[in-house]
């Protein structure tokens, strides 16, 4: 005799490969979603209240459809920030531009723990968003953190300085190794000789960092696949 709950299990299992499929498609748009508004929203609410009250969307609004008009508008911060952004921009690429950051930066580095921040976060946003900067080259596998263990880690610069100095007194040359933690929120610098780093040919930069972001759940797609 047939099992009468084999029907009722199989529906079950149906509409769960659903659920999880349809889940599958719709998180990472739906975080998507949600990162970029809530983004949006915290730089609105950063800028706005900068802006006159008379120049603020709503009372603009107000103003031209009538007092009855209700409807936040985001975005506008946004906006002003990137063409706040663009003219600085302009301007530090300029001789006098160049001239006022010059004297604002000698300003701050005579105050002992301001200078400190600034220069950190002036170092990390040249690294990320300056072109001209180097930033990591490439993708390699370093054995860590003991012998038969090996990491993601990304090759930055060679070291300089008294680093190089030092490292090269120990007989190899040296390559600076950034190996990324999951879910890449630190991560530790490590100098390794470059004789022993395997380097990732295929897998660029982008897919390394997404496999440590997924914890190991996201691979890199082959060439041939893509």
């Amino acid at each position: 005799m047939t099992d009468p709950t084999l029907p009722r299990r199989s529906l079950l299992a149906s509409l769960r490969a659903s659920f999880l499929t349809g889940l599958v498609v719709v998180l990472p748009i739906g975080l998507t979603l949600y990162v970029v508004w809530a983004a949006i929203g915290w730089i609105d609410g950063w800028i706005l209240p900068l802006i006159p009250a008379s120049y603020q969307p709503d009372a603009l609004l107000g103003y031209y459809l009538g007092p009855e008009y209700e409807f936040p508008v985001r975005g506008v911060g946004v906006l002003v920030f990137l063409i706040f952004t663009i003219l600085i921009g302009s301007v530090a690429k300029g001789i006098i531009g160049r001239s006022v950051i010059r004297t604002g930066e000698t300003f701050v580095d005579r105050m002992p723990v301001v200078r400190s921040i600034y220069g950190a976060i002036k170092q990390v946003a040249e690294t990320f968003f300056n072109k001209k900067e180097t930033s990591f080259d490439k993708a390699c596998l370093v054995e860590f953190p003991r012998q038969g263990s090996w990491a993601l880690g990304f090759i930055s610069t060679r070291p300089k300085g008294e680093l190089a100095t030092r490292l090269e007194a120990m007989g190899s040359e040296m390559s600076a190794v950034f190996v990324g933690l999951t879910p890449f929120t630190s991560g530790m610098l490590l100098f390794v000789p470059t004789k022993d780093l395997v380097i990732l040919e295929e897998t660029g930069v982008d897919d390394a960092a997404k496999l440590i972001v997924s914890g190991g759940l996201v691979y890199p797609i082959p060439k041939e696949l893509r």
